[in-house]
């Protein structure tokens, strides 16, 4: 087969690819399957969702979205979070939260630990409240919030079963509006990392890593009910921007959401790209590292410093933050975390040849690899960043003693051979 990741990247090694329209479909492939592995919206960059057995998609399911009795909702695991969000919001309802794409499936961006954006906001996975998964029998077994295991099943990276369903917490729906401001001084972001990156619901910052300003901010503000709200025209001394712009890196394929203060719906602004548009760049590839917020400064400051030999391969940077929360495998586990995005150029050997500096800059602030990106750490390695490592590890051996669902990545996280 010659399937490969959405960017192109990524070329995958199984076997056979069976795309399903049924849950019923996906456990009899499961039941049957030595090796399998469930395929979602091909966001990742490595290695994380491959297999030499078989993969299962299972994004041509139904989404079958449901209001739940105790107010969550739930959906189809291949549904991705646009489709949701559209549901949702009929429904006058919401998401705390959203990746910078609404292309993602929800199985795969929770598997993953995909975080969104925003200093009080938890991640995509922290508002998982229960997950259906199909285990190595076929069987349906239902994990939910408030079971012994449910914390290690979230941010499971697959190693647990395919996840057939998800059931998410859900609010009122509300609106927001985007600003963008333009060259802030990289002394005052230092300065006071906490206040420049908590001064909106979401905020992201964006940077080539040369230069003495942070070129673009990227305030996304949540709005009361009644009010456009108001953002001045400077902040932190940087300039806003009138005219909409689009993200840094894109402006030849630019399917960025509505900036420029315009208010609207959380599902048309809290995504940095819109649905129905091209998603970012798409030749490329991306890492990202995730430090303690309180590190924001020392790790940011560490990386300037070899910022002319991450430029060659870099399209951009993104700078964001997250809250905590008690997921085992989560990025943001029991710390309030910094996001260091990079989205580089489709060049692996030049992309291979800077993420061992940056990693070794990073080295201090116990940085922790995005699950589904690339990085220069062994997955093994990676592993040794979480506290519940043991116990996850345990986990997955006992749900699935053969290792169906493992995988080279997996295995060496929870130390199958």
């Amino acid at each position: 087969m010659s399937e490969k990741n959405w960017a192109g990247t990524r070329e995958y090694s199984a076997q056979t690819v069976h795309t399903v329209h049924s849950v019923a479909e996906a456990q009899h492939i499961v039941a049957r399957a030595s090796k399998v592995r469930a395929l979602g919206t091909r966001h990742s960059f490595n290695g994380v969702a491959d297999t030499r057995g078989d993969l299962v998609s299972l994004v041509d399911v139904p989404p079958d979205i449901r209001l739940e009795d105790d107010g969550t909702v739930s959906a189809a695991g291949g549904t991705t979070y646009g489709v949701l969000a559209a549901w949702l919001e009929r429904e006058r309802l919401a998401l705390h939260n959203m990746g910078s794409l609404p292309h993602i499936s929800i199985a795969g961006a929770v598997a993953t630990g995909t975080h969104g954006s925003g200093s009080a906001n938890g991640s995509l996975s922290s508002a998982v409240r229960a997950i259906d998964l199909i285990g190595i029998d076929g069987e349906i077994v239902t994990v939910a919030h408030g079971d012994g295991d449910f914390a290690g099943s979230v941010v499971a990276l697959g190693a647990l079963g395919i996840a057939a369903r998800v059931t998410l917490a859900v609010e009122p729906t509300y609106r927001v509006r985007q600003d963008v401001y333009a060259d802030l001084d990289w002394a005052t972001a230092l300065a006071d990392f906490d206040a420049v990156s908590g001064c909106g619901y979401s905020v992201s910052l964006f940077t080539r890593w040369l230069g003495d300003t942070v070129p673009r901010v990227w305030v996304k503000s949540r709005l009361e009910p009644g009010s456009d709200g108001e953002m001045p025209d400077r902040l932190f001394g940087a300039t806003l921007v009138r005219v909409p712009q689009g993200a840094p890196g894109t402006e030849e394929n630019d399917g960025t959401t509505l900036q420029g203060g315009v208010p609207g719906p959380w599902l048309e602004r809290l995504p940095h790209f819109r649905l129905d548009a091209t998603p970012s760049n798409g030749d490329e590839i991306q890492s990202e590292y995730l430090i303690a917020r309180a590190d924001a400064s020392g790790a940011l400051s560490a990386l300037r410093e070899i910022g002319e030999q991450i430029a060659p391969a870099l399209l951009m940077s993104e700078l964001r933050t997250v809250a905590a929360d008690d997921l085992w495998l989560s990025t943001t586990y029991g710390r309030d975390s910094l996001c260091i995005h990079f989205t580089w150029r489709n060049a692996p050997a030049m992309v291979g040849a800077v993420l061992p500096l940056i990693e070794a800059a990073l080295a201090p602030f116990s940085p922790r690899a995005h699950w589904g990106k690339v990085s220069a750490v062994s997955p093994a390695a990676a592993a040794t960043e979480y506290e519940r490592l043991t116990d996850f590890a345990a986990l997955a051996r006992r749900r699935d003693p053969e290792g169906k669902f493992g995988n080279d990545f997996v295995d060496a996280i929870v130390g199958r051979e």
